[in-house]
């Protein structure tokens, strides 16, 4: 997968930014964006505007950078799906998104970008340091970490910061992302790419001082809640037989148990007294197989999806 894009001599980089209300921090954005990167032919930026009140969209057009604009607030997750297309439409060999509110040091895409150059990866995270960055609370750090191992676990990748967004996309893998759902991207991408077979790396980057509170993590709680809220739709999405099958086993087996409780005491003569253990066992046993069914149905959707993905990936 990587062959083609290594021996392309003029590759063309697509730096996007999702934005909502950045206009005091976003000329810092894109004025320290590198006009030259070795390996990389052409730059262009692409601000999307995700319905912002300021002058986020006049400050991106003054700096040369394109725009998508949108008529009221849609959320990160759809700013930055869309952002994705676009750049491949207009014909990105290698996609980079990087944040508004200046938070990562933009000299350092060339490093982001350099495995994707050299055919070592179709995605690269940039792994923040968590343990470095002085306004993150213990809590937080440690939180972060957890998280980030839960994913590489559930994901079979080795991806240090999950939540980081400063990320690096070949044309391929953009291709073959696609997000469902409206919160975030972070941790959707990852799972994606993971199920896709798609070759994830980490590198280290530094922060910038921070500007402003995060505008996704309201509290610790609303985020957890949140993120194992993704978790478990994406892999209803892309792993439905085993997602559904899981929970659909958890009723099964406790129903299986409650009917042979009865059969028990049915042959001991004493089936009367427990007749409610038939029902709730049935009952449970019922919904369990509703489930799995409800699996195999979406199972076959998946397949009908990945169908339309190779030829959107055509067509593209």
């Amino acid at each position: 997968m990587f062959d083609t894009i290594h021996r392309d001599p003029k590759l063309q980089l697509v730096v996007m930014i999702p934005c909502l209300n950045e206009e005091a921090t976003l000329p810092s954005v894109l004025s320290s964006i590198p006009a030259h990167i070795p390996g990389i032919h052409s730059i262009t930026l692409l601000v999307i505007d995700d319905g912002s009140t300021d002058k986020t969209t006049e400050i991106a057009h003054s700096y040369g950078a394109g725009v998508i604009r949108h008529t009221s607030t849609k959320g990160l997750a759809y700013s930055f799906a869309e952002g994705l297309e676009h750049a491949v439409k207009i014909g990105a060999d290698i996609i980079v998104n990087t944040d508004g509110d200046n938070q990562y040091p933009q000299a350092q895409i060339a490093a982001l970008v350099k495995p994707i150059i050299e055919g070592k990866a179709d995605m690269v995270i940039g792994d923040r340091q968590t343990d470095k960055i002085a306004h993150f609370s213990p809590f937080k750090k440690k939180l972060q970490k957890l998280g980030s191992f839960f994913i590489r676990e559930l994901t079979n990748t080795e991806v240090k910061d999950a939540v980081s967004g400063f990320r690096a996309f070949s044309r391929a893998a953009a291709q073959q992302i696609h997000v469902f759902t409206d919160y975030t991207y972070t941790l959707e991408t990852i799972i994606a790419a993971g199920k896709k077979k798609l070759k994830i790396v980490s590198v280290p980057v530094t922060t910038n001082c921070k500007t402003r509170e995060s505008r996704l993590m309201k509290s610790m709680f609303s985020y957890l809640k949140i993120s194992i809220t993704t978790i478990i739709r994406v892999f209803a999405i892309y792993e439905p037989l085993k997602t559904f099958g899981s929970f659909g086993t958890a009723l099964v087996i406790p129903g299986a148990f409650f009917i042979l409780r009865f059969i028990y005491y049915f042959i001991d003569g004493n089936g009367n007294g427990h007749t409610q253990s038939l029902i709730v066992g049935t009952l449970l046993v019922m919904v369990g197989f509703q489930v799995v069914l409800f699996g195999i149905i979406a199972d076959l959707i998946g397949f009908n999806r990945k169908l339309l993905e190779q030829i959107k990936i055509k067509v593209d």
